[in-house]
């Protein structure tokens, strides 16, 4: 038994592989509980009494990627306890396969390295929602925003870790020498710039939050998600639109939930054999009609005397009801304002058209 665990097979003895694939499959076989446990032992050691999230939620967002970064390092870490077979090196443009397969398991073990971090970062900024909640809300679009930012950040640097440590590539010096590309760069992405600078305006200026209803443009509708480089808005016509931010910014916004009041206008167009008398009791009659507890300031008048009719003008304004109670009200006032009209057989203008026909013979003798 001893003679066999210590046969060399491929450079190295039995004994060598037992111990390293050994090692394998029993952390691939307790990997799963071993980062259920350390992400409860994170747990413990982080939490706060002002805490509102479980360690539950904890768990889901970080045994996973924790799982696979245990399960990689270890796993690369006892493979390199190996010695590589000399009957398997071989060259990729001049470059030896061991220093190959080595350059790989860095990489791996950077990009599980890198996606737990994300996982960090997801989970304070569900920390931080929860607490903004809690106290309102208010800044929880801020949250949403830095998140993506720094996740931005985290996978660039993972992408420069690559560079150097499974390229062999300095990092420092890339950097420093590519400064005409960087200019290159910088000016074919100078409206994604614009727009990231834009994105920062939004979140410190606040002229809208999430939830928000705007009108930007000839797009209205309600600020679903406001991103790095642009704003995902939900329409009226339940379409979801991306506007970029610096359109966001350069353009006039409407904040429509931000109004006080909804507005009303109502113009009747009345036929010129309308009587004075006709015109007052119309008038008065709207004046009542407008008598609502929703409305709260209203203008009635005779407002214009045109060739063809007199206008009288009806502009309301009501609270800031639901939008289904605000054309219940807008419906109501208007028909009884038609009532109003047949009551006082008061036309619009047009309604009565005469049409007189004239023959070509008209004025001429007959023939005999």
């Amino acid at each position: 038994m001893h003679s066999l665990l210590d046969e060399v097979i491929l450079d190295n003895t039995v004994r060598q592989y037992i111990i390293c694939f050994g090692t394998i499959l029993l952390v691939l076989i307790i990997k799963r509980y071993l980062s259920h446990f350390i992400a409860w032992l994170a747990f413990r050691l982080m939490r706060r009494t002002s805490w509102t999230l479980s360690q539950k939620e904890f768990s889901d967002l970080m045994v996973g990627p924790l799982g696979n970064f245990l399960f990689a390092f270890i796993t690369i870490a006892a493979l390199d306890k190996l010695n590589y077979p000399s009957d398997l090196t071989f060259d990729i443009f001049h470059v030896p396969s061991r220093i190959i397969f080595a350059r790989i398991g860095r990489g791996i073990i950077i990009v599980f390295f890198t996606w737990l971090l994300l996982r960090s970062i997801d989970f304070v900024a569900l920390l931080l929602e929860h607490k903004a909640n809690t106290i309102g809300g208010a800044h929880s679009q801020l949250i949403v925003f830095f998140k993506d930012f720094f996740k931005a950040i985290l996978v660039i640097i993972g992408l420069l870790l690559l560079v150097q440590f499974s390229l062999h590539k300095d990092v420092s010096a890339a950097l420093g020498g590519v400064g005409i590309a960087t200019a290159a760069i910088a000016l074919a992405a100078r409206e994604s710039l614009e727009n990231l600078i834009a994105s920062f305006i939004i979140f410190f200026d606040k002229p809208f939050h999430i939830g928000d209803l705007v009108k930007i443009n000839a797009v209205t509708g309600t600020i679903e998600k406001i991103g790095l480089r642009s704003t995902r808005i939900r329409t009226d016509q339940k379409t979801y639109v991306t506007v970029p931010n610096k359109q966001m910014v350069d353009s006039i916004t409407d904040n429509l939930t931000l109004r006080t009041q909804r507005r009303v206008d109502l113009d009747l167009h009345i036929s010129l054999g309308t009587t004075a008398n006709q015109l007052q009791q119309l008038t008065d009659g709207i004046q009542k009609i407008t008598d609502r507890p929703q409305i709260e300031n209203k203008t009635i008048l005779l407002n214009d005397i045109t060739p063809n009719a007199y206008i009288v003008h009806t502009e309301y304004y009501t609270s800031l009801i639901p939008v289904q109670e605000f054309n219940e009200v807008k419906q109501r006032v208007a028909l009884e304002v038609i009532k109003l009209m047949e009551a006082l057989e008061v036309e619009a203008a047009g309604v009565s058209t005469e049409i007189r026909l004239k023959s070509e013979n008209a004025g001429k003798p007959e023939s005999q």
